[in-house]
């Protein structure tokens, strides 16, 4: 009985050592919501000690995404592993990506991880004072897309006078949803204005502030 005892105490503990877990993953162009298809994944394992070479890491599973760019399966975590879920990159020219990997732990209740990426655009400016006043005119322009953790041009376009300045090349940037917003000051009047442009990928366009 003893022996039983004993035996059912170590079933126990090795049980717990192990807690299944759903992993969803979804991978998606973060400008038009489109899945990746067929893109693949890995799910990595660290043992939590170091080597020579490093730590030690194998793959424990491997997939790809369905039509949708989604994919979901079961996989029992150890508690003393630590475990990377690892996405591929899709083969084409990218401007914007959330991530490539996530570590997983085995206190987490959410095991939803989602890859954002977003191909390239081309924008290229002019900004031209067409009803000039006086030296005092001033414009000032904020130029930022939707994508989360991406500020667009930190440094807002600002200019005073009879000014007409164009860009002299594209700037490469994600596609997307692009918002500008533009402060127009004229003999001391204040006016605000604002757009919305959605670039394709690999898509050049040239926008103009007339003010």
């Amino acid at each position: 009985m003893r022996k039983f005892i004993i035996l059912l105490i170590i079933g126990v503990f090795f049980a717990s050592c192990k807690k299944k877990r759903t992993i969803y993953i979804a991978a998606k162009n973060a400008a038009t919501g489109e899945g990746y298809a067929g893109l693949g994944f890995i799910l990595s394992e660290t043992k939590g000690y170091v080597t020579s070479t490093g730590e030690v890491q194998k793959k424990v599973y491997e997939g790809t995404l369905n039509a949708q760019g989604e994919a979901v399966f079961d996989y029992k975590l150890k508690n003393n592993r630590s475990y990377v879920l690892t996405t591929l990159v899709p083969e084409e020219e990218l401007c914007y990506i959330n991530n490539t990997s996530y570590t997983l732990s085995n206190l987490d209740d959410n095991y939803k991880f989602d890859f954002l990426f977003a191909g390239c655009a081309y924008l290229k400016f002019r900004y031209q004072n067409i009803n000039c006043q006086n030296s005092n005119d001033h414009i000032i322009v904020k130029r930022y897309t939707n994508l989360d953790d991406y500020s667009g041009f930190i440094i807002d376009a600002e200019y005073d006078g009879c000014n007409d300045y164009i860009m002299p090349n594209f700037t490469v940037v994600p596609m997307g949803q692009w918002i500008f917003e533009w402060e127009v000051t004229k003999n001391n009047i204040t006016s605000n204005f604002s757009d919305t442009i959605f670039l394709n990928a690999g898509e050049q366009r040239y926008y103009e502030f007339n003010y």
